[in-house]
């Protein structure tokens, strides 16, 4: 899957701090078309896109607390697409007037031997799966729908199984630092999926 859509700003010194915000929920297997349907009405006037994506996700353990995690992605359908390496902070969810959860974020394109790389680094991969979808734009927002497959045999991506009998739903922005109005406008968006899909600010810590 693409990066997501990035607001271009110009670089004066050193690099602008990029936050992602993020609403997430899910819906039944038997709920997708209805919400894909509300989303086609909602979203630009184009074909949402799909994708599947094979995720690694890669842990590097030192003296912190907790390890440092990096995540490679490639695509599967499309060839010549690069590798993304992603980055994705600790949630900022203390603050009651943000209505997303608030991440710092890097994505970054990279060359064919970037899982080589990490291990070389260090890293070690925790668990990998399968990720298949349609992408939605609505402006600077972004709506995933996608379901997760686990990989039955390691390194073997034709062999996988649905994780679970229903979709992911994401609804994301990736701005500079300090536009937390974009959580206004996404919370208003999100209004309007409902009652398809209940889009809320989670805590990943709550489901651990």
């Amino acid at each position: 899957m693409e990066a997501p859509p990035v607001t271009m700003m110009p670089v004066t010194g050193g690099t602008i701090n990029m936050m992602e915000y993020l609403l997430q929920g899910s819906v039944l297997d038997q709920s997708l078309e209805s919400l894909l349907h509300r989303l086609r009405g909602l979203c630009d006037n184009m074909e949402p896109e799909t994708f599947l994506d094979h995720e690694m996700v890669f842990l590097l353990k030192g003296q912190q607390a907790s390890p440092f995690v990096l995540r490679a992605r490639r695509s599967m359908d499309k060839s010549g697409m690069p590798w993304h390496l992603r980055y994705l902070g600790q949630p900022e969810i203390g603050d009651k007037s943000r209505h997303a959860l608030v991440r710092n974020c890097v994505d970054i394109a990279t060359s064919d031997n970037l899982t080589d790389f990490l291990v070389e680094m260090g890293f070690r991969m925790d668990h990998e799966f399968v990720a298949k979808g349609h992408v939605f734009r609505k402006g600077i927002m972004k709506i995933v729908v996608y379901k997760i497959f686990r990989i039955l045999m390691p390194g073997n991506t034709e062999s996988i199984e649905p994780l679970s009998l229903s979709y992911l739903v994401e609804l994301n922005v990736v701005a500079p630092a300090g536009q937390d109005i974009v959580s206004d406008d996404m919370r208003n968006f999100a209004e309007q999926l409902k009652p398809l899909v209940h889009l809320e600010k989670i805590d990943p810590k709550r489901l651990m």
